[in-house]
């Protein structure tokens, strides 16, 4: 057998297993046996370059991160629906059929909140894939769509052009998944399957979108040059047979039936894996859908039903507070049990204590609860006829529910935060910022192996990675002697970093790399930084009220102290090793472009600040000078249009020595 006949035939056999994987969540081989073949795939596309094409099996992972979306102009509309609210505007849907003459059978699908696309196929292949847009113009986001599993990008026996239309979403498990990882990382979490959707398909590095698992459900044909169908159950029927996962349909001759299917629908909704936020009614006759035509807007032979919002009334029989991994506490309503949205809710949001106090929620209160978006159920307000004697505002507490320690409000915002330096809710976070490359740059010690230190109580603060046994790590699962003892040297290596390192690494508030460096400068130790006041504080350039009073806060907390003394006990470097020998650029704003060839662009950064200056990543009017390398960027232009004095590397290089 030839390479190329081995590919072509390995490639087939993937597809075959991921659709049975995927679309018909059948697999008929083990995970690992999947990955063998792949990873073989994989090696001979390596070893023969020239075989590889765009429905290869492999060129899922992702591509090359784009610079910005191609528009497309559809090559059929992607018309939108026209909504409706009750069963009587779906009777007057009805009626408006008949009048015209129409008398045909319709068919009730789910309306899944997703994004709607349109896939492209050209002999087969799929070569383009493009957001619905405005219905006439979209966005190509064809790398991103080739990442989703369940996406054929080759179809078997269909020549010419092949439009076909799917709703992109991210399932509810995934979208569970997502936000706790984004809650571990302190990332904002994202506010619905839907909107979790549309932020990945619309990244500009496919392999941020392939990591979220999104997922599709074809709906229509929109165009064929070979094909055609007298209805639109035949034409889901084709799609079928050409391994689209297709969405669920059910097919009726009166109204009546399909508001029967609506409502059943919208009372199974819980048990789709999918966020739904209605049903859709179309007319199943291709030959009668192009006798109605459509408005400018919508077509008129469909509708889409929307499920209204469910609200009931309950009692809030308590108010718990979780602490999130960023310290921020978060008020949960404990209700008696009520039944929306076909599940049963016993816990609400409560979103924060500004919320709480506009809308005067109080413990024993009766109170209007729904979910929100479908999934996350939320107090709407209070029954104040219904509230009983004796109740009282409510108020967070000022001390952390975690860990003890003093809770604060950020500034300007709404949110209530622990600042506990050694907070175990917090603690996973707090460890892996400690360990990352900018901070004590500890190589190795990432998050899911702190998430394995913590789970067998082998560290409980940061500064018990300097007392780690490396007999417990060796025993941990997927590490070992030799991994352990690489972690150790690398724990023990990150003792001797400069204080500026350590400064940023504690995770004091608003302190980032450039502050805790002129911190290190300005006061050269640990201690000297500990007691400094307010007014030493605020005399570092840049440093105002705020960013002070983090600072004192942070460093008069007990679990502060306490961290602070076990990481001296364990002979971390609490000293300043950069000094300012010059003040050549005090004052002075520098901002670096193109590749440089002498320095790393950190290099470049470290020394303008050894000599008193400032690295920016912005041009302005008050930038000094733009240091400008090979292939220089759009801050070249800027700093031209600006009249900024622009230098080479040589220049550069000249000012330092």
């Amino acid at each position: 057998m030839t390479p190329k006949d081995e590919i072509l035939n390995l490639r087939k056999v993937i597809e075959e297993h991921s659709y049975n994987y995927y679309v018909l969540d059948n697999p008929t081989i083990t995970d690992y046996e999947y990955d063998k073949l792949l990873h073989k795939l994989i090696d001979l596309e390596a070893e023969h370059p020239e075989l590889i094409t765009t429905d290869s099996p492999t060129q899922r992972v992702g591509g090359e991160a784009l610079i910005a979306f191609q528009q497309v102009e559809h090559i059929a509309p992607l018309e939108s629906l026209t909504d409706v609210f009750s069963f009587d505007e779906i009777e007057a849907f009805g009626n408006r059929v008949a009048s015209a003459g129409v008398n045909g059978d319709f068919v009730v699908e789910p309306k899944i909140d997703g994004l709607s696309v349109a896939l492209e196929y050209n002999d087969g292949v799929f070569t383009r894939g493009a957001t619905r847009g405005n219905g006439t113009v979209g966005e190509d986001v064809t790398e991103n769509l080739r990442t989703i599993k369940t996406i054929p990008l080759r179809i078997e026996n269909c020549p010419g052009k092949l439009v076909v239309r799917g709703e992109v979403y991210m399932s509810k498990k995934v979208f569970h998944s997502l936000n706790e990882q984004r809650e571990k990382e302190g990332q904002p979490l994202f506010a619905n399957p839907r909107n979790a959707a549309a932020g990945s398909l619309r990244q500009l590095d496919p392999k941020i979108a392939a990591s979220r698992k999104l997922d599709i459900l074809v709906f229509n044909v929109q165009y064929s040059d070979s094909f055609t169908f007298t209805s639109h159950t035949d034409s889901l029927e084709f799609l079928i047979e050409k391994s689209f996962k297709v969405i669920k349909y059910a097919n009726y001759n009166t109204l009546s039936e399909c508001c029967d299917r609506i409502n059943w629908l919208g009372e199974n909704r819980d048990t789709f894996d999918f966020d739904m936020d209605g049903a859709v009614i179309k007319l199943n006759s291709i030959a009668d859908r192009i006798s109605l035509g459509s408005t400018s807007k919508a077509p008129r032979w469909a509708v889409a039903f929307k499920y209204p919002p469910e609200e009931k009334e309950t009692r809030l029989v308590d108010i718990i507070v979780q602490v999130g991994r960023t310290g921020v506490l978060t008020p949960k309503a404990v209700v008696e049990p009520v039944r929306l949205a076909g599940t049963t809710v016993t816990n609400a949001t409560l979103h924060n204590q500004n919320f709480i106090s506009e809308k005067d929620i109080r413990i024993g209160d009766t109170v209007i609860v729904r979910k929100a978006g479908e999934i996350i159920p939320e107090v709407l307000g209070v029954v104040m006829d219904k509230r009983p004697e004796n109740t009282v505002p409510y108020k967070l507490p000022e001390a952390c529910p975690a860990c003890g320690s003093a809770v604060i409000q950020d500034e300007g915002g709404a949110a209530y935060r622990c600042r506990g330096a050694e907070c175990p809710a917090q603690l996973q976070r707090n460890i892996v910022h400690f360990a990352s490359r900018q901070a004590m740059d500890i190589d190795g010690l990432g998050t899911a192996l702190v998430s394995l230190l913590l789970e067998n109580d082998i560290i409980k603060s940061p500064a018990d990675l300097y007392y780690i046994d490396p007999q417990q790590v060796a025993m941990l699962k997927g590490m070992g002697t030799k991994s352990a003892e690489k972690l150790v040297a690398a724990i023990e290596k990150s003792k001797k970093n400069d204080l500026s390192r350590l400064i940023f690494a504690l995770g004091i508030m608003q302190v980032g790399q450039s502050a805790a460096k002129s911190l290190a400068r300005a006061f050269g130790s640990m201690d000297a930084l500990m007691n400094a006041t307010m007014l030493e504080l605020i005399s570092i350039d840049d440093f105002g009220d705020i960013t002070a009073q983090n600072i004192i806060y942070w460093f008069e907390d007990p679990q502060s102290q306490h961290l602070i003394s076990e990481l001296k006990r364990a002979g971390v470097n609490m000293e300043s090793k950069e000094t300012i020998q010059k003040q050549t650029f005090a004052g002075t704003t520098f901002v670096l472009t193109g590749t440089l060839a002498r320095f790393t662009r950190d290099q470049a950064k470290a020394i303008i600040e050894s000599l008193g200056g400032k690295v920016s990543s912005s041009v302005s009017k008050k930038t000094g000078y733009v240091v400008a390398g090979e292939n220089p960027g759009s801050k070249l232009t800027k700093a031209e249009s600006l009249g900024v004095k622009i230098i080479s590397e040589e220049e550069f290089e000249a000012m330092i020595e």
